[in-house]
């Protein structure tokens, strides 16, 4: 039959349908799929509609019925409209049921962002897109979506995805409209914006997201992360380390305020005089001492012992990621005397290269004789900034 094609694989029976499934042809459709189910039974199958173009009630009723004989069932490659029809009727909270993404490619698009799970381009002057590094990350985008819809709720000013794609070459990406906008990092690199601009604008949204109170279940416990790395480390340093940097992080009082998780300047956009903030997947909570942590390490941390590392990242040379972390730190603790700064700064770097320490280490570099200075520099620095730090309360 025209409408209906199937074929087999692994024990799993994928039944292809195609063209107008309604009223006028949905006995016949129906009569085929059991057909093809009877002589080729299965305990999973997939419906592809990939060449489906409409589908009424009568048909839904067919895939309903499948469902119901076969509970392992999905639909796959579902086109919008399709999955309007799917959506509204519920079939999206009783089954499976996944989109077909159209095919982009990013190559020779400008990078104008990197994050800890991917890469942002500019794919034309309205639209960037994250590409994700993990090649199956659909349940990493479902997470972003949620976590960028809840803080755009609260009022932080952030670019919501408003499609999926797939990656020509392999992997998933979150496209985002965003005209004409550019990083704090481009402007800065292109001489646009100084550092100071960059700074002040970097710390008022930064301040924004700090004030900003979420529910405690629905963002992950930074401090519950910072243990673990701490308890990473346990094998790499002394004892009397260990255990007084899994107190200090312990101690930390239970903070139910905003963070970013990636904050630094090529993940804040300018878009007609309004900064927003992209790449969501590390929105999280907790005490902005591990905020700052990050920030640390992506203008000082990251290029402690090679300053091509801040370059190749930020665009920007070692000297200007110190004066931005200064001046930054500076504008946020605002009112601060110059000791306590220092002190806060410590702190920050404390976390930042408990954090670089464990990163380096389960990324092998152990077996490698760059990171491996890396990781003996932030065991030193550890070591020192433990004798002199007693709580990490701001």
């Amino acid at each position: 039959m025209e409408n209906v094609n199937f074929h087999t694989e692994n024990g799993v029976l994928t039944i292809c349908l195609s063209g107008h499934i309604d009223s006028a042809n949905s006995a016949q459709v129906e009569n085929e799929i059991n057909r093809i189910r009877e002589e080729n039974p299965a305990e999973s199958v997939v419906i592809d509609c990939e060449k489906l173009e409409y589908i009424s009630s009568a048909g839904l009723r067919i895939i309903l019925r499948v469902k119901k004989a076969v509970p392992d069932t999905k639909a796959v490659n579902v086109g919008n409209e399709i999955y309007e029809v799917f959506e509204m009727t519920g079939f999206t909270e009783m089954m499976d049921i996944q989109k077909a993404y159209r095919v982009i490619s990013v190559e020779g698009c400008e990078a104008i962002g990197r994050g800890a799970n991917g890469k942002v381009y500019r794919i034309d002057p309205d639209t960037i897109v994250k590409v994700y590094l993990n090649p199956d990350a659909l349940p990493e985008i479902q997470r972003e979506r949620e976590l960028a819809r809840s803080a755009f709720v609260l009022g932080i000013p952030t670019a919501i995805p408003y499609d999926v794609v797939r990656i020509e070459g392999g992997g998933y990406g979150s496209v985002f409209e965003l005209l004409n906008a550019k990083s704090l990092a481009q402007l800065l690199v292109k001489g646009e914006k100084s550092v100071d601009e960059i700074a002040e604008m970097a710390v008022a949204l930064l301040k924004q997201i700090h004030s900003t109170v979420v529910k405690p279940d629905s963002m992950p416990d930074m401090k519950a992360v910072a243990l673990d790395w701490a308890e990473f480390l346990k094998d790499y340093l002394e004892e009397d380390q260990y255990r007084k940097l899994s107190g200090l992080i312990a101690a930390v009082p239970d903070d139910n305020h905003m963070m970013h998780g990636d904050y630094h300047i090529k993940n804040v956009m300018l878009q007609n005089g309004e900064v927003l903030l992209i790449d969501m997947d590390t929105l999280c909570r907790g005490n902005p001492v591990f905020e700052l942590a990050s920030m640390f390490n992506a203008y000082q941390g990251f290029s402690s012992v090679d300053e091509s590392v801040i370059k190749n990242f930020l665009g920007i040379d070692r000297s200007t990621g110190e004066e931005l972390w200064n001046k930054q730190l500076r504008l946020y603790f605002e009112g601060r005397d110059e000791a306590e700064i220092k002190k806060i700064e410590e702190k920050a770097m404390l976390i930042g290269f408990t954090r670089i320490m464990r990163r380096s280490i389960r990324r092998g570099g152990l077996d490698d004789e760059k990171e491996r200075k890396l990781i003996d520099f932030c065991r030193e620095r550890i070591a020192d900034l433990l004798q002199r730090i007693d709580t990490l309360e701001l």
